[in-house]
């Protein structure tokens, strides 16, 4: 019964074409991806190895620090589901509650780092990947994750 799940889980992650961004035996292109907001500079084209696709990820951390580029890596897949809180300021504490599509709605109240002092609700943008799925495609796509 799991091994079915997986494969159906496996199968979903084709049908998505999960594989453009988290292929190979890591299950990651090792590309950056530009964040919302963020014209990429002529010259990073060649310096870069660049996604053109953005996946949506809020760009507080990636424009708004010192240390900001104005991407974020493409991460491997390989041994995701132990690496939670999700999102880069730890915003998701599970795969389920990462491919929820409510977590793009204002009053969403996130599962991990709620936000700063007095946040109860707020949306939790990115990776809008996978969000439209059957809850059947679901499981058995976060079943197969956690395979990696």
């Amino acid at each position: 019964m799991v091994r079915k799940l997986v494969a159906h889980g496996e199968a979903v992650f084709d049908r998505l074409r999960c594989a453009r961004c988290h292929s190979g035996e890591q299950y990651t292109c090792n590309k950056v991806t530009p964040v919302d907001g963020f014209t990429v500079p002529g010259e990073h084209r060649e310096r870069y190895d660049i996604l053109e696709e953005s996946v949506g990820t809020g760009p507080t951390l990636a424009l708004g620090t010192r240390r900001s580029t104005g991407y974020y890596k493409v991460l491997s897949l390989r041994g995701l589901w132990y690496r939670g809180p999700f999102e880069h300021n730890g915003s998701v504490a599970t795969l389920e509650d990462w491919f929820d599509p409510r977590r793009l709605q204002s009053e969403y109240e996130p599962t991990g780092w709620k936000g700063l002092p007095g946040t109860q609700t707020r949306a939790v943008p990115g990776h809008r990947f996978g969000l439209n799925l059957s809850p059947g495609d679901r499981n058995a796509l976060i079943a197969f994750l956690k395979t990696l």
